[in-house]
């Protein structure tokens, strides 16, 4: 942004965009939306196999505000390729307009009940 304290210039739209980011950071996002948006993404375009096994993503939920944490659940997760994490990153920023903050995504594997 361009501002200029002599003139006043710019002061408007500096803190349109605090405002909006600041907006993005405390939003809430809730379980069912994000489940929503991890799944229509996971069907345009599945994670690729790695060590034979692909990733299963089960839900997500927030984990957080300031910044907005995405925490998503499934298996195999440490299978998931950092092409593919950037690519839900900018699946759940374009859907909840979450520009302007950072965005944290966790992984949680699901514990297999089986294994001792």
């Amino acid at each position: 942004h361009f501002i200029s304290a002599r003139r006043g210039q710019g002061l408007d739209a500096l803190m349109r965009s605090v405002l909006h980011a600041y907006e993005a950071a405390t939003r809430k996002l809730s379980t069912p939306r994000l489940t929503r948006v991890l799944r229509d993404a996971v069907e345009r375009q599945q994670p690729a196999r790695r060590s034979g096994q692909r990733p299963k993503l089960r839900y997500a939920h927030q984990g957080g505000q300031n910044p907005p944490i995405v925490v998503v659940h499934g298996t195999s997760l440490d299978n998931v390729t950092d092409s593919y994490r950037r690519y839900l990153e900018g699946q759940f920023r374009n859907v909840f307009a979450l520009d302007g903050t950072p965005l944290r995504i966790e992984w949680k594997n699901a514990r297999n009940p089986y294994v001792e």
